[in-house]
């Protein structure tokens, strides 16, 4: 599921509109890390795989920019925890098993 996400830098989230509802990833940007700290998915599209693809999309971002990944989110963590490849981006001593 390619979706488009949008980072709205006006509320420190990233966000996409699918089905008319929105979901969105809360972070926190200080001294080139990234800490995301909130997912939120409507219950209408629950199961539908639009929390993973939404966490996917922005990981690719944080990786465009360089940023360093401090995964507050359980969500984010257990993701990451699942595709191991995105350790790759986390914080040196961050763990997420």
């Amino acid at each position: 599921m390619g979706l488009r996400i949008k980072d709205n830098t006006e509320h420190s989230q990233y966000e996409v509109v699918v089905e008319n509802h929105l979901s969105k990833i809360e972070y926190i940007i200080a001294q080139n890390k990234i800490y995301l700290t909130h997912t939120e998915v409507p219950a209408e599209l629950g199961g539908k795989g639009v929390g993973k693809s939404l966490v996917n999309e922005v990981l690719q971002d944080i990786e465009k920019r360089g940023l360093t990944l401090v995964p507050l989110c359980p969500f984010v963590a257990v993701y990451i925890k699942k595709n191991p490849e995105w350790k790759r981006l986390l914080m040196k001593g961050v763990s997420v098993a």
